[in-house]
């Protein structure tokens, strides 16, 4: 397939210790979530670990957890969940930053009444307990309802933490279970895709080791969220699947920046994603326009914009060049983290209308300095009309029409003048010899000097 339809297999983990920590996952989860990327969910899809885990056990459950879902308007996520209903296929939409954001906040509340009152704080402890009441008497309401209902349609909205965890608890209908009395997720995808952030946002500390290079957690981690209620984080595994070049895969997050070694191609695939003029508003710059017989509609080429931002940081070589494999690798992490954000569409949509970009924000440049404009040129560009016109119509010399040729070698001029006025040239020996002759003859002449 790779040779025959030029597509190129994703560098699927090929070590099986990697493997057998997925299979001991599916063996012993009751309800195995795939996390996806928001903006390419396809990509980040297993269909075939699907059938698998069906193959395992016909008691266990298949859902997706749709990640970094904030990175989507309401409407976009409309239609993703449209798109998967089709497939009857259920899906989350979470947003693992914002749990850990909210956690926060909470935490930075309750120090500040610990701190100020401690009535208070023995007040708002009494009533968490409360709420936990409560929330055990509404859970077991919920499990009343839904024991005879099933899932019916994807909802758009983003889950909290808290409404996460009362969903795993009551997603398992099925009454076998692998551990007796308790309900285990098991979480797999891709790496760097926010298994362990997923995590860390459902516990109130963190517990497990997060970084954003591809591959973080090794082995298979198991946690209690409740007394009923266990996580099980796998390690992040590349699925065999088929993409069109490697460049995308960079730009997914599945291979390490800090690791490619070609960073024109990713660069020139992010041009065509990202529009001239949201690149120019993100980082303040001016990317050289197209001249000549190109089209100015094009997008710009990866060195216009890698010379453009190297310039505008000060990424600069030891030749006094912006550093173009610097700025490729800042400007590529922007984008796997979303500042550049793209958001591909469903398979049945037209991109164009599913994501749209927002209009110009600053003020277009129109001055270039010297320096600038020497600095981010194309070399081996071709020269713009005004600096050929500058080059090929400069007058060089004012009497172009003078008597008689000035730059002859060997031809040194006489002091005698024509009655017009113009200088004689003769041929002979050249000023340069001339000069050694008269050294000659002052040697000989203070001959007599050199002898005392």
């Amino acid at each position: 397939l790779q040779e025959n339809e030029d597509l190129q297999i994703t560098p699927y983990e090929k070590n099986l210790d990697f493997w057998r920590q997925l299979w001991r996952v599916v063996e012993r989860s009751d309800v195995v979530v795939q996390i996806v990327d928001a903006r390419n969910p396809l990509l980040f899809r297993s269909e075939d670990l699907e059938n698998y885990v069906k193959e395992v056990g016909e008691e266990k459950d298949n859902i997706i957890l749709i990640n970094k879902s904030d990175f989507l308007t309401y409407d976009q996520r409309r239609i993703w969940a449209d798109f998967f209903d089709k497939q009857k296929i259920r899906v989350i939409f979470f947003s693992a930053l914002q749990g850990q954001k909210a956690n926060e906040e909470l935490e930075d509340i309750e120090e500040d009444v610990a701190s100020s009152n401690p009535e208070i704080h023995d007040l708002v402890k009494k009533i968490d307990k409360v709420e936990e009441k409560m929330s055990q008497l509404e859970k077991k309401l919920e499990n009343i309802k839904t024991q005879d209902g099933d899932w019916d349609k994807n909802c758009p909205d983003i889950l909290a933490p808290e409404e996460l965890i009362a969903l795993f608890n009551t997603i398992h209908k099925n009454p076998k279970k692998v551990t007796e009395g308790i309900t285990t997720i098991g979480l797999v995808g891709y790496p760097n895709v926010g298994k362990s952030s997923t995590i860390n946002s459902l516990l109130t500390e963190k517990k497990v080791s997060v970084s954003a290079t591809p591959g973080k957690t090794k082995h298979f981690q198991t946690i209690y969220l409740q007394k009923d209620l266990l996580l099980c984080d796998c390690p992040g595994l590349v699925m065999p699947s088929f993409v069109l070049t490697k460049a995308e895969m960079i730009l997914n997050g599945i291979l390490p920046i800090d690791q490619m070694k070609d960073h024109v191609s990713p660069i020139n695939q992010l041009c065509t994603y990202i529009p001239r003029h949201i690149l120019e508003d993100k980082y303040g710059i001016m990317i050289p326009k197209p001249i000549g017989i190109d089209d100015p509609n094009r997008p710009p080429h990866s060195e216009e914009l890698l010379l453009a931002y190297g310039y505008n940081r000060g990424f600069m070589t030891a030749n006094g060049q912006p550093d173009q494999a610097k700025s490729a690798r800042y400007i590529l992490k922007d984008f796997v983290n979303g500042k550049l954000l793209y958001a591909y569409a469903p398979t049945d949509y037209v991109q164009e209308e599913f994501h749209i970009f927002p209009e110009r924000q600053r003020a277009t440049r129109t001055y270039m300095p010297p320096q600038e404009k020497r600095a981010t040129r194309l070399p081996g560009s071709a020269m713009t009309e005004a600096e050929f016109d500058a080059i090929y119509f400069k007058n060089n010399s004012a009497d172009a029409y003078a008597r008689g040729r000035k730059n002859m070698p060997h031809v040194r001029p006489v002091s005698t003048s024509t009655s017009s006025g113009d200088t004689v040239y003769i041929a002979g020996k050249s000023s340069k010899g001339g000069k050694k002759e008269k050294k000659v003859k002052l040697r000989k002449q203070f001959a007599h000097l050199d002898q005392h």
